[in-house]
């Protein structure tokens, strides 16, 4: 687990997961399990579940968080627009997974 990351306690634990979202730049992706190692707890769910309940979807790029094995994993919109929200951001998307799953994979320690 990384102990570089900041934590603001003033946020909540889903406004901490939407914090790192925002440092995930286009054309790459990172995981559940990366988000909870960041914030120094093996709550995967809990950051699933921050990103269904992401107020801002759109400036909050919660469709860049997958899977630990490169399955997508589920969207408020919908896997279709995932989809195609990473493919217009360089991302290959083949049979339900990213495809050079470790060459777009952003850890939070890198």
């Amino acid at each position: 687990m990384s102990s570089n990351s900041k934590q603001n306690n003033n946020l909540t634990f889903n406004e901490q997961c939407y914090e790192l979202l925002l440092k995930i730049p286009k054309g790459r992706v990172t995981t559940y399990k990366a988000i909870a190692q960041a914030l120094n707890c093996k709550a995967y769910q809990a950051v699933g579940n921050a990103m269904n309940q992401n107020p801002n979807p759109i400036s909050v790029p919660c469709h860049r968080v997958v899977n630990s094995d490169g399955r997508l994993g589920g969207y408020a919109f919908g896997s279709n627009h995932k989809i195609e929200l990473l493919t217009k951001e360089g991302i290959i998307v083949q049979d339900g997974k990213i495809l050079d799953f470790n060459k777009v994979l952003l850890e939070f320690n890198d």
